[in-house]
């Protein structure tokens, strides 16, 4: 029989595998082993993706915490349950603190009330030396709050990129200006400034003062000072940027 099997297997191209070899008669399988091998291993590869690894986290309080720390630690253990982990509360008690563990048994009624709608008390609160301890267990699986973040995530990442849109569009709309009369040349706007720095003589020239004056009358002796005061013409070249300083 054992003949005959591989002699099968070599016709139609297969393996010949033996599945049963304890039994009696032992039990074969003719079979593509290379490709079973392959499909065994993507079936494991997918459960393992799928499989939900348990992660305790930990938060530690003392039993006379500040109400601001308590409501960040608060947010610690709130922002832990969203992502579907279990939080270990420890309070730590020290020196004359031992001698009251009701402040710390107190404390996590008060934070198990407080995220009652994420989670719930798995552990009661047990002494464990100088530490009180308690654990809280989230409502929703690991897999749920996954999926939950994954979808807060590409909504907040979708209104961001509206916005953004949006604000492209609001910028590339041309605003429409208002019509010139017809007839009517716009008025220059004259620069307060441009009547007290410069000088229109009757020939039409525009005469300024030279620069540095204030540096001249201050540092420079008098006769540099009698030789570089006073005005002179306005380059050709900044004839025009005057002109319209001046109204003209």
């Amino acid at each position: 029989p054992t003949e005959q099997a591989l002699k099968l297997a070599q016709e139609a191209d297969l393996d010949l595998v033996e599945i049963a070899p304890q039994g009696r008669p032992p039990v074969a399988k003719l079979m593509d082993y290379g490709k079973f091998k392959y499909e065994n291993a993507q079936k494991a590869r997918e459960a393992r993706r799928n499989q939900t690894n348990t992660v305790i986290k930990e938060m530690k309080l003392r039993p006379k915490i500040d109400a601001h720390d308590y409501e960040t630690k608060k947010g610690h253990v709130v922002r832990f349950l969203r992502q579907g982990d279990k939080v270990k509360i420890t309070i730590m008690f020290r020196g004359r603190e031992q001698h009251r563990p009701e402040l710390g048994f107190r404390l996590l009624q008060k934070l198990a009330e407080d995220v009652t709608e994420l989670g719930f008390v798995e552990s009661s609160p047990k002494q464990d030396g100088r530490n009180m301890t308690m654990v809280i267990g989230p409502h929703k699986k690991k897999a749920e709050a996954k999926a939950e973040v994954k979808a807060a995530k590409q909504e907040h990442a979708a209104a961001l990129e509206a916005r953004r849109n949006a604000s492209v569009q609001r910028t590339s709309i041309p605003r429409s200006k208002p019509e010139r009369e017809i007839g009517k040349m716009p008025k220059n706007k004259s620069h307060s400034g441009a009547g007290k720095r410069f000088r229109v003589t009757g020939s039409g020239k525009i005469l300024r003062e030279k620069a540095g004056k204030r540096h001249n009358l201050e540092k420079k002796s008098s006769k540099v000072t009698r030789r570089m005061t006073g005005t002179t013409e306005v380059a050709k070249a900044d004839v025009p940027r005057a002109k319209k300083l001046l109204g003209l």
